[in-house]
Order: C-alpha cells, then structure tokens, then sequence
C-alpha cells in the first residue's frame, strides 16, 4: 500500500518535471526552432488542434520559421492563435505560407523571458508539493485507520521528502540551465 502510494507520486513528480522541460523547450532563445510552437493551439472546424498538426513547419533560416498549413483557409485562425501566444510574434503571409521572424533579443525582452521560465518553475514546484503533501494524507489515513505503524508513517514521510527535494531540485536545474541560455548574448 505505501509503495503504491509512493511510485504514484513519484510518477507524477516526474510528469511535472519533464512538462515544466517541454514547455521550457517552447520558450525561445532568439534562435527560431520549430518546437517553440508546440504549446500553440489553433482552432480547426471548432476543435483545439495542435499547430504542428495543420501544417508544415519548417524552419530555412536561424531567425525564420515559415508554416505552410494544408489548407489555405486556415491561415487566419493559425495567424490569430499565434498573436495570441505569449510568443510576442507578428505572423505575416502570403496567401499559402506564413512567415515568423525572430528579432534579436533585447536584454528587457531576455529579462521577461526569464520572468516566465521563472513562474513557471515556482509553479511547477508549487505541483510537486502538492503532489507531496496529498501522498502524506493518505499515509496519514492508513496510520489513521491502523493499517500501518507509526515507524513505516514516518519512513514513508521521509522518503517522499527526499522525492520531492529530488523533483524541485531537477526543476531548479532546468530552469538556471533555461536562464544561462536566454541571457545568452
């Protein structure tokens, strides 16, 4: 029973960490990179579908990302979702692709991009504790309910501690690693 409780948590430790990563790899770094539009979402026929999932995105030049969607009717909704991301991007087009360029990063520009990196980490961290501190009440309620010793309740306590030191930590990592690249000149 504890061990199930503690790989659940564990597991979902994990989960947050690697989507507090993904959505850190969206968060761009003057350098154009198809992935940076992952998060982004566009309304297709009245369903949320992924940009990536519309059209091709390629990326020919180091500050230029062009989307060529498959049906040329969807190029208002694409040009509004992407206005509307927190990307700071004007899309423009042609009437088949739309082109995306990247400006050079400006040190306030880099500065609110390290704003978001940042929230992002205390709001991953603040998932984790959660995590944390639901495994806690259910040990608490086995101990509660004498399904468990009161030394098993506090080993167990102790070892989700750990995990969850461990999870904030890689959260910590990921975000300086995130830092140094966006302050990057």
């Amino acid at each position: 029973m504890i061990d199930d409780i503690m790989m659940t948590a564990e597991e979902k430790m994990q989960k947050s960490c690697a989507a507090y990563e993904r959505d850190m790899m969206g968060l761009r770094a003057g350098r154009a990179n198809p992935k940076l539009l992952d998060r982004i979402m566009v309304d297709y026929y009245g369903t949320q579908t992924p940009i990536n999932q519309i059209g091709n995105i390629s990326s020919p030049e180091p500050r230029l990302l062009v989307i060529a969607p498959w049906e040329a009717k969807m190029i208002p909704q694409v040009e509004k979702a992407i206005q509307k991301s927190d990307l700071g991007l004007n899309p423009s087009n042609d009437g088949k692709i739309i082109r995306l360029v990247f400006p050079e990063l400006n040190e306030e520009r880099r500065k609110d991009l390290t704003k978001v990196a940042s929230k992002g980490a205390e709001e991953t961290k603040v998932a984790i504790r959660n995590i944390r501190r639901d495994a806690v009440d259910q040990i608490k309620k086995l101990k509660k309910n004498n399904e468990i010793t009161e030394d098993d309740q506090k080993d167990a306590e102790e070892e989700i501690q750990k995990m969850t030191d461990k999870a904030i930590k890689e959260v910590d990592e990921i975000f300086a690693k995130k830092e140094k690249e966006i302050m990057e000149v």
